[in-house]
């Protein structure tokens, strides 16, 4: 399963649901009474609800056109048809591409039914009709349709209905002042009942999914904790963000239900669930700036074991290489060193990561400072002091580490493995930093562990379009070394000797540009800082 800083990019946020770039409110929605992730599914069947229109609205205006050449149909029928359908375009364009809340885009929804149902009571009424029983008018199938779709909350659909049923009325009172034979007032009441019975009902499909709302935000309850939207799924589980009910605050949450796992009383659903325990407290256990930060951590009402993780905004550094490329000396050594001291703390507490690698690796911005680094998922973490893990060659070796960041120690097994596993892989997440490539490539991953046995890498300056100091070369070198024994002891050492690397300058003036140009997302709630310049 994916970390969840992962996917927890805040632009990425708004538009995982098919938004595109509406703002979401991270509490329940005001409107439906769903959750936010919810009510903006609504707000995607109200633009295929008006798409619909469009389409309907289109088909009756050629129909008239070409079953009346003669203009028999009248201009102002073919005037109102032709204003409905650029009222239905206009409508399910602003539900794609608007900004707004779901909240404002389904309270606008179920008031534009109102002009619709006003158009086709006007052409219900345009020419002379009978005054005693008339064909059930498509102002039912409207309210229906629409309430069985996207409804908003019981009584604001069921004060549009009531205002959209009263339009055939309307209608025959716009007809009598055109001249027209028309119904008395109780005769035309009586006429259109159907278009009320069908407002009555439908308060039923909105007070279902209002009440469902209220059920699904009673069971996304974990702790002082409310699950807003879910950002990923995994074989193990999902990550939401969430937020905290008393003090507003959002973050990540990383679930799994047993129930989920492949027999859950198996050894493996056992393992999976002791690694997950292993890594909340692993992660609890650290204080540095840059490791990920654990809020909470517990068993939900219906079983499920979660931890609550801070919420970052930027990517992982494999995002960041595929999306813009190698990194220049500089940069990717300012990155290298806050990994360090994440690493140092760690190791320094004797635990050993064991899965370091660049999608494990977060770069946000946080607070006024950018390119700041967080280390994540420390599932794989262990005690250097307790029994050797069991990583070989076979399937078991697989859930140990990632083939492409793999010491050879680990490859091999059948020993202990300690924090200098931890220095091959930031070697090879520097190799990648500066390179864009990996240490080594293969077809499949039994070759690529084969490589890292036996083949001896190319330095990083020689694959490399950027100057790299040779200070920095030999050290990547170095933490790539086969034998353990060759290289740094451990991520402090590799901290000093990162220290006295000369790249260049790479600051924070220099990663906030970089951010304004490439992230200007993340920056949004920065513009009215004194001092930022945008």
């Amino acid at each position: 399963m994916p970390p969840p800083a992962k996917v927890l990019r805040k632009e990425t946020a708004r538009d995982s649901q098919g938004g595109r770039g509406m703002t979401l409110d991270p509490r329940t929605d005001g409107t439906t009474g769903l959750p936010t992730d919810l009510a903006v599914d609504q707000t995607t069947r109200l633009q295929v609800f008006y798409g619909v229109g469009v389409a309907l609205w289109a088909i009756n205006l050629l129909m008239d056109v070409w079953l009346a050449p003669n203009g028999d149909r009248g201009p102002y029928r073919l005037a109102i048809e032709a204003s409905a359908g650029l009222l239905a375009g206009a409508t399910a364009l602003f539900m794609k591409r608007s900004r707004a809340t779901a909240r404002t885009k389904v309270a606008l929804g179920a008031a534009l039914i109102v002009p619709h149902a006003l158009a086709l009571a006007l052409l219900n009424s345009w020419t002379p009709q009978p005054t005693t029983m008339r064909p059930l008018s498509g102002i039912t199938v409207l309210i229906l349709f629409f309430a069985m779709l996207a409804p908003a909350r019981p009584a604001r659909i069921f004060v549009a209905a009531v205002v959209a049923a009263s339009m055939d009325p309307v209608g025959v009172w716009v007809a009598h002042l055109r001249g027209l034979a028309v119904p008395s007032p109780l005769a035309t009441l009586a006429m259109f009942y159907p278009n009320y019975a069908c407002a009555v009902l439908a308060i039923t499909p909105a007070h279902l999914l209002y009440g469902l709302g209220r059920r699904l935000q009673e069971a996304r309850a974990l702790g002082s904790y409310q699950l807003v939207e879910r950002l990923g799924e995994g074989g193990m589980g999902e990550v939401w963000v969430a937020r905290h009910r008393l003090l507003a605050r959002s973050a990540a949450i990383k679930l799994v239900r047993p129930d989920r796992l492949a027999g859950a009383d198996s050894p493996d659903a056992t393992r999976t669930l002791e690694r997950f325990e292993r890594e909340a407290q692993a992660t609890a256990a650290l204080t540095s700036p840059h490791t990920i930060r654990l809020f909470d951590f517990g068993l939900s009402r219906e079983g499920a074991f979660y931890y609550v993780m801070e919420l970052l905004d930027g990517c992982d550094l494999e995002s960041l290489i595929r999306q813009h490329g190698p990194l220049p000396a500089g940069r990717a050594l300012y990155l290298l060193q806050q990994i360090c001291r994440s690493l140092a703390e760690a190791h320094a507490k004797g635990f050993v990561h064991r899965d370091i690698k660049p999608a494990n690796v977060y770069v946000c911005r946080m607070g006024l400072e950018f390119d700041f680094v967080k280390v994540l998922d420390f599932g794989l973490v262990k005690y250097e002091s307790r029994a050797p893990a069991s990583a070989t060659l076979t399937g078991q070796a697989m859930a140990m580490g990632t083939p492409a960041y793999m010491a050879p120690e680990v490859i091999l097994g059948g020993g202990d493995v300690d924090r200098r596993v931890d220095v091959y892989a930031v070697g090879c997440v520097a190799y990648y930093l500066l390179t864009g490539e990996r240490v080594f490539d293969a077809i499949t991953d039994m070759r690529l562990m084969v490589k890292h046995l036996h083949e001896e890498p190319v330095p990083p300056s020689q694959r490399c379009a950027h100057a790299v100091p040779p200070g920095l070369d030999a050290l990547v070198l170095d933490c790539l070394r086969k034998n353990p024994d060759e290289r740094p002891a451990d991520a402090g050492e590799v901290l000093r000797r990162l220290s006295r690397c000369d790249t260049g300058t790479w600051d924070q003036g220099t990663a906030q540009s970089w951010w304004e140009r490439h992230m200007p997302a993340a920056n949004a709630d920065l513009r009215a800082v004194p001092g930022f310049a945008a």
